[in-house]
């Protein structure tokens, strides 16, 4: 079987917006998995092993509530 190459796109410019969305799609997903594995509080990438509860002391990242102001409060997070 023959590979796609710019001269069979060339004859078959039908399939360029095939390419385009099936292009865009893989780098969305690359994107998104990426910001999960960055991004997500509940991934770790210390390899100490040991969770850093200083770390998220002062964020709010599951709920939030229009009528509490969390700059405010002592201690959001619960020790463990």
């Amino acid at each position: 079987m023959q590979g796609m190459s710019l001269q069979s796109l060339k004859k078959h410019r039908a399939l360029i917006p095939l390419y385009v969305c099936v292009g865009l799609g893989c780098l969305g997903a690359v994107g998104y998995t990426a910001r999960l594995a960055l991004r997500n509080p509940d991934v770790q990438w210390n390899r100490k092993g040991e969770i850093s509860n200083e770390e998220f002391r002062t964020k709010q990242y599951k709920f939030y509530s229009p009528n509490i102001d969390y700059s405010k409060v002592e201690n959001p997070a619960p020790k463990y």
